[in-house]
């Protein structure tokens, strides 16, 4: 989040409304109909359950007044408008305060299938839906009042926390593996390849694992955590977790399951 970014966020005007390009909203819509269909049967029910109370339009990028009215009705939560990039103080502040921030711009054609920052389409898509669940919303909320009160080095290992539930977390139903992530559910290629392929490991959630657990932002996950219920996450909000990140910061990290990022030439 220190990094620059290549984006320039849309600010709203005095009635709150942005006003989106026809090209900007023309990728909304092939975004949200090509993801719509990949997700069939993989999504969790909870995240379909969300996505039909948010009703989101597929013909143009819905307000976030939209989609904020129906998350306060559901769980209190609503979303805040944020340039391309935010400060992690900012970030867990806004959680903390049950406001999900949604940086307001969308990706380019040429980074159409993959970027690395998250856009209106990953907040909106990936992770609102979830929002209307009281559990995830309670689990999201705890972790921002954890995050606003820890040290730097806290951080570290809440950021993996966060990474393995809220954007990768897998669900282990009746039904076979499902989906809750955010990070995984505005993707493609990790939609499929998450529930599909028998590369990733796919391992039971455990708290002291996940903050061990080391990952990058720019490959296909190596590990998923498994959790047996979207319950799970109102249980594991209620445990002693900074508690938890001193075992972890104890017992050290697992070796990375991936390479080093190469090093791009200056």
């Amino acid at each position: 989040m220190t990094k620059t970014s290549k984006y320039q966020s849309r600010q709203s005007d005095e009635q709150g409304i942005i006003h989106w390009s026809a090209e900007e909203n023309q990728i909304w819509h092939e975004l949200i109909t090509r993801q719509l269909s990949v997700i069939e049967g993989k999504a969790c029910a909870e995240y379909m359950a969300g996505l039909e109370k948010l009703q989101l339009p597929q013909d143009r990028i819905p307000q976030l007044e939209e989609v904020s009215q129906v998350l306060r009705e559901c769980t209190g939560w609503e979303c805040a408008e944020v340039p391309a990039l935010i400060s992690f103080d900012k970030f867990f502040e806004l959680l903390a305060n049950k406001r999900f921030p949604v940086a307001t711009f969308i990706r380019s054609r040429e980074e159409f299938d993959y970027l690395q920052e998250p856009d209106i389409f990953h907040e909106i898509f990936g992770h609102c839906a979830m929002l209307t669940n009281p559990a995830f919303a309670e689990f999201t909320h705890t972790y921002g009042k954890l995050g606003l009160a820890a040290s730097k080095q806290d951080r570290v290992y809440l950021a993996r926390l966060y990474w393995f539930t809220i954007e990768f977390g897998l669900l282990n139903t009746a039904d076979g593996l499902r989906i809750y992530g955010g990070g995984i559910l505005s993707s493609p290629g990790e939609t499929q390849y998450a529930l599909g392929s028998d590369i990733p490991e796919r391992k039971v959630f455990d708290a002291v694992d996940v903050l061990r657990t080391p990952y990058r932002i720019d490959i296909m996950q190596p590990i998923y955590f498994m959790i047996n219920s979207i319950d799970d996450l109102f249980d594991i909000s209620q445990l002693d977790m900074m508690q938890l990140v001193n075992q972890a910061r104890a017992l050290g990290l697992h070796a990375p399951k991936f390479p080093p990022k190469e090093k791009q030439a200056s």
